[in-house]
């Protein structure tokens, strides 16, 4: 398929392929610029900030980008620097890698390299992309750890604040290769006015900013909208009792497929339309 050049916002479920086909890093490379780009690589989420961002760098490098920094934030302090401030704000694209989204948030929040991200990325100046922990942060609100293999329940989901860099979602990553639909049902519950996002490994679920989520990658992407649902007990049960949960809508996409944020809905080309039954 042809590499869209259009700017987006790339949500990763973690696991990319960074060895064979490469298919969501070529596509972020060219959203980023192609042989033009200038990529800020933010490996503050892992343990070994370092070794995780040179292998971003050597993956992006040999692709051709024009320019690759390594932005290795080890401390709040460092998001002040007139340097780092300036290249964020020249920069094509930012990818944000894996680790822990709590130590990602705490080195980024509310800091003058985040809002520069966040604008450049909400406006569609730059390519943003996150992988696992930097996929988990996209939301407002932001699934901090948990639990898998329960029913929804209050104590299956550590919630916290995320980056808010689209704010209306609810994230997930790693979801069907670790079990957690129970998990983001139990966070989506809670806040019904977010849209429940999981990501599986080696996909990516990419916001063009025209209200339409696309998906990439050999996995799929599973949507929880509760826009219409009618009934819960979450607020009247303990914290371990089973979430009673009526007309939780789910959406399930593989790749290709398309959504509408604002509709809610599927979009399918003319000749899914017609009904199974109907085909010849």
């Amino acid at each position: 398929m042809p590499q869209s050049l259009n700017t987006a916002i790339m949500v990763i479920g973690g696991a990319e392929d960074k060895i064979h086909g490469r298919e969501i890093l070529q596509n972020f490379f060219f959203r980023a610029g192609g042989s033009d780009a200038r990529i800020a690589i933010i490996p503050s989420a892992s343990r070994e900030p370092l070794v995780i961002g040179d292998r971003y760098y050597t993956i992006f490098s040999d692709m051709g980008a024009q320019e690759i920094k390594v932005l290795n934030i080890l401390d709040r302090a460092q998001c002040d620097a007139p340097e780092m401030q300036e290249y964020v704000s020249e920069c094509s694209a930012v990818f944000l890698t894996g680790g822990d989204q709590l130590r990602l948030c705490g080195l980024l929040s509310d800091t003058p390299v985040m809002d520069i991200v966040r604008s450049r990325a909400q406006s569609g100046e730059i390519t943003l992309a996150g992988t696992s922990a930097g996929a988990a942060v996209m939301g407002h609100h932001m699934i901090a750890g948990g639990g898998s293999g329960e029913s929804p329940n209050h104590s299956l989901v550590d919630m916290t604040l995320g980056l808010g860099i689209i704010p209306e979602v609810l994230v997930d990553q790693h979801f069907h290769n670790r079990n957690r639909m129970a998990r983001l049902m139990s966070a989506i519950v809670a806040h019904p006015d977010r849209l429940g996002i999981g990501i599986d490994e080696d996909t990516c679920a990419l916001f063009e900013g025209d209200g339409i989520l696309q998906v990439l990658g050999k996995g799929a992407v599973t949507i929880l909208d509760p826009s219409e649902m009618n009934y819960t007990n979450q607020a009247e049960i303990n914290k371990t009792d089973p979430i009673c949960m009526g007309n939780l809508r789910l959406h399930v996409l593989s790749a290709g497929c398309r959504f509408d944020l604002r509709r809610r809905t599927i979009l399918l080309r003319e000749s899914r339309r017609k009904p199974f039954w109907d085909r010849p």
